[in-house]
C-alpha cells in the first residue's frame, strides 16, 4: 500500500442468500469506514459456486486491491485461485471457513466443533439425554459443516439414550432444508428433535413442519435477529452464537492494522455462547442495530 493512500479491500462471501453473510459484510464496510479504508464486495450470483468464485479471485486480482478478506465457498476447490492470490503478494485475511492449504495473515473465526457440541448437549438436555435425532448439515464441502456435523455426532455418542436417526444436507440455505425436512416428515421418521448447522436451515424445518402441523424441538447456530425471534417466540430451542457480522468486523480491522505496519495475531478465535430463552434479550436486536467489538477487547481476551 501506497503511503497515504486509502487502503481498498476485496471482500469475499460465500452467498446473497444467507443473512450470516450479509453480517460480515456489514461488518467490514463498518469497520473501514471507520477506519478510512474501502471495500469491494465479491460475491457468486450462484450460492457458495466455486466457478464463479475463482473468476471473481481473478476479476478482483485484475482491480490490485491491498488486501483480501476472504471466506472461501469450498475447502479445496479454490486453491490455485487463492495461490495466485499469494503470488500476486497481496496478504488474505481469512474468515468463518479456514483456508487448508494457504497460510493467511489472520483467521477470524470460531470453534465449530467445540460450538455444535454445546448446542447439541443444550438440546439432549430438553430431551432428558433420550431420543430420536434428526442432523441436518450445511454444505458437504464447506469446513464449518463439517466440524459441526462432526460435533453433533460426538456429542450424540457420549449418551446411550441418544439416537441419530437420520442425516441429510441442507446446504445452509432455507428452501433446501425446508425440503429436506419435509421429506423426512413424509418418510413418517420418528423424531423427536432435529440439529440444524445454521439458523438459517433450522428457520426452513420449521416452516415445513408448521405445514405438516408438526412440532419438534430444534436448535440452529448464527444467533441471528430472525431466529432470536424464533427462539423468544418458543419455536426454536437454542442457537449458538456464531457472529459472522465480529468476524467481519475483526478480519477487516486485522488487515488495515497489517497494512499500516502493525503486528497482527495469526488467529483470532471468537467466544461462543448459546442462546436460548434465558438469555436471548441480549441478541433481541436487528444486525443493523449491533456493534463491533473492540479491536483491544478482542486481542485482550486470546
Amino acid at each position: 500500500m501506497t503511503g497515504g493512500n486509502e487502503p481498498k479491500l476485496a471482500v469475499f462471501t460465500k452467498n446473497r442468500t444467507n443473512p450470516a453473510y450479509a453480517a460480515a459484510r456489514l461488518g467490514a464496510d463498518r469497520t473501514a469506514a471507520r477506519l478510512g479504508a474501502s471495500t469491494r464486495h465479491f460475491v457468486p450470483e450462484r450460492p457458495d459456486d466455486f466457478d464463479q468464485q475463482i473468476a471473481l479471485i481473478d476479476e478482483a486480482l485484475g482491480e490490485h486491491p491491498d488486501a483480501f478478506v476472504f471466506v472461501p465457498v469450498h475447502d479445496t476447490a479454490v486453491d490455485a485461485a487463492v495461490a495466485r492470490i499469494e503470488a500476486a503478494g497481496i496478504p488474505i485475511f481469512n474468515i468463518i471457513n479456514r483456508l487448508q492449504r494457504t497460510r493467511p495473515v489472520s483467521f477470524v473465526g470460531s470453534d465449530d466443533r467445540v460450538l455444535a457440541i454445546a448446542v447439541a448437549e443444550r438440546l439432549f438436555a430438553h430431551l432428558g439425554h433420550r431420543g430420536n435425532v434428526a442432523i441436518m448439515e450445511g454444505t458437504p464441502g464447506s469446513v464449518t459443516s463439517q466440524a459441526r456435523l462432526a460435533g453433533f455426532r460426538e456429542a450424540a455418542a457420549r449418551h446411550a439414550g441418544i439416537r441419530v436417526v437420520v442425516e441429510g444436507a441442507g446446504d445452509y440455505q432455507e428452501a433446501t432444508a425446508r425440503r429436506l425436512m419435509a421429506q423426512w416428515l413424509a418418510a413418517g421418521r420418528a423424531l423427536d428433535a432435529v440439529l440444524c448447522a445454521n439458523d438459517v436451515m433450522a428457520l426452513g424445518a420449521i416452516d415445513a413442519m408448521r405445514s405438516a402441523q408438526r412440532a419438534i424441538p430444534l436448535t440452529g447456530v448464527n444467533a441471528l435477529p430472525a431466529a432470536i425471534t424464533a427462539i423468544r417466540e418458543g419455536r426454536l430451542l437454542a442457537s449458538a452464537d456464531f457472529d459472522a457480522m465480529n468476524m467481519g468486523c475483526v478480519a477487516t480491522e486485522a488487515a488495515i492494522r497489517h497494512l499500516r505496519g502493525e503486528q497482527v495475531p495469526a488467529e483470532i478465535m471468537l467466544p461462543v455462547q448459546v442462546v436460548d430463552a434465558a438469555n436471548c434479550a441480549l441478541w433481541d436486536r436487528p444486525i443493523e442495530a449491533r456493534t463491533c467489538p473492540r479491536w483491544e477487547d478482542v486481542v485482550a481476551a486470546r
